[in-house]
């Protein structure tokens, strides 16, 4: 396994996670159950990342339009294009993304049919190989977690509506 790269050494750092936790299940948590139901998408391809990042970004602030960095909203998107990757790359389909509201928090979820893998804190990797996407998710969400429900794995993650 090669070093932590300056890179990862920073994310980790800003995200407040110890170096210890690299290379580690993702902790194993279900949301409060307080949340409704505001959208669902199923992915097959990356190909849909795009139309996904859109409706998203369009669901939360209400309207179409640019999607710029810095916001709630683009957290929101940020995240969910992550964490749908991760499910498309290492999860079994089909990879269902929903978003759900309380009235002041949105929580995303992020559905496959890998039950067996968890989601894990990679550590070790190269400039250009991935494994950022958990780490960006920890710094920019209020809460992440997963759980399985016995034929699905839900990575989810929570932020604050009031902020958008």
């Amino acid at each position: 396994m090669s070093e932590v790269s300056s890179e990862m050494q920073a994310a980790l750092q800003a995200a407040g996670i110890p170096d210890s936790e690299a290379d580690q299940p993702l902790a194993r948590s279900t949301p409060p159950p307080t949340f409704q139901l505001v959208l669902t998408w199923v992915l097959d391809t990356t190909a849909e990342l795009r139309a996904l990042r859109a409706e998203i970004h369009e669901a939360v602030t209400g309207h179409v339009g640019e999607i710029l960095s810095g916001g709630v909203p683009e957290r929101v998107v940020l995240v969910a294009s992550e964490l749908a990757t991760n499910a498309l790359r290492y999860g079994i389909p089909p990879t269902q993304v929903s978003l759900l509201a309380d009235g002041t928090t949105y929580l995303l979820d992020v559905e496959d049919r890998a039950v067996d893998r968890q989601p894990v804190l990679a550590a070790a990797r190269q400039h250009g190989e991935g494994g950022f996407g958990l780490y960006l998710a920890r710094r920019l969400a209020l809460q992440v977690g997963w759980y399985t429900d016995g034929t699905s794995k839900h990575v989810w993650a929570t932020f604050l509506a009031d902020e958008v």
